[in-house]
């Protein structure tokens, strides 16, 4: 049976590390609160001049590299990012430019951090429709130039990155095995930002604020964990395969303490849940791709494995991919 399977993976992180003591414009005695109140200790950040292309590119060349694939053979690049180079056209087309795979299609999609479970999916739909060998699929964020640096409630928390998976058709048990997306439209102004869309147009903002990611974090933690536990769940039970028999669940990283309620409320051991948070902060949708390379790199994924990915975020969005290696 033709499915979809994974051939190389790799990640960007920018050089610059800003620790959570370097964040300076919050008084002394609240920094302590961003490590105890998410596990986050620090966080990368993009030079001024670079854009969320240049990261996406990045981590694509070295994904290829890894794959030893021939740019000019990409069939088609799905970029995922809630942080574009610009309103249009498509930061995909700078990465595809960029990364010379002229011969491909490429766009753009937004799920925010759900993006990496719906990209998964994507990828899987069009290479197992037969009209597609391979799909190079980048998550690419930089948060750094949308939230407001002294706004406690986003900028701590947030990271800049980018991860990229080629896929390639493929025969036999490895492979996506299954996928489940979902939204939750009516909480869509519960995580965004809001200005400069149709809804909003720049010419009509009244605030300067409006421009900058806006979250309500103890409503998205909520979300989280019961959207979360319930995709799990249902990816799980669709595709036969018992929680039990998962060896590595790597979890949309916004939050340490979310990610153990989740292996609480799943009753899976915290100890197959891979965090990498703690260096990276939140990287939107590249945070799924940039810890599923990371955990391959390190052993915890090997040949043989079974990785469930998962994801939550703005519109409200969530997804969960059930992936064999």
């Amino acid at each position: 049976m033709r499915n979809t399977i994974i051939s190389a993976t790799a990640s960007y992180l920018p050089e610059t590390v800003v620790l959570n003591e370097e964040l300076t414009q919050f008084p002394a005695e609240a920094r302590p609160r961003i490590a105890a109140k998410t596990g986050v200790f620090s966080r990368r950040v993009a030079p001024e001049d670079a854009c969320t292309s240049d990261l996406a590119i990045e981590a694509g060349r070295a994904c290829l590299k890894r794959a030893n694939f021939p740019p000019e053979k990409v069939q088609g690049l799905v970029v995922s990012t809630s942080s574009p180079d610009c309103m249009q056209p498509p930061t995909a087309a700078r990465a595809q430019a960029g990364l010379g795979v002229t011969n491909a299609f490429a766009f753009d999609l937004n799920s925010v951090c759900s993006g990496s479970a719906y990209g998964i999916c994507m990828a899987d739909a069009l290479i197992r429709s037969g009209r597609f060998e391979n799909i190079l699929f980048i998550a690419a964020e930089m948060y750094s130039k949308i939230i407001n640096p002294r706004d406690f409630g986003t900028a701590p928390y947030f990271g800049d990155g980018a991860g990229a998976i080629l896929f390639e058709a493929g025969e036999g048990s490895r492979g996506v095995i299954d996928s489940c997306l979902g939204t939750d439209g009516h909480m869509n102004s519960e995580l965004g930002v809001f200005g400069g869309g149709t809804l909003h147009p720049f010419r009509r903002l009244s605030h300067p604020n409006s421009i900058y990611l806006k979250m309500n974090g103890r409503a998205i933690m909520e979300f989280a964990l019961r959207r979360g536990s319930e995709i799990v769940r249902r990816v799980s039970s669709q595709a036969g395969v018992a929680l039990g028999e998962i060896d590595c669940f790597i979890c949309h990283q916004a939050n340490v303490n979310i990610l153990k309620q989740l292996a609480a409320i799943l009753d899976v051991p915290f100890e197959k849940f891979f965090v990498n948070l703690d260096r990276y902060g939140n990287t939107a949708s590249a945070s799924v791709i940039i810890a599923l390379d990371e955990a391959i790199e390190s052993g915890m994924i090997r040949e043989g494995s079974t990785a469930l990915t998962v994801a939550f975020g703005g519109g409200l969005s969530y997804g969960a991919n059930l992936i064999g290696f």
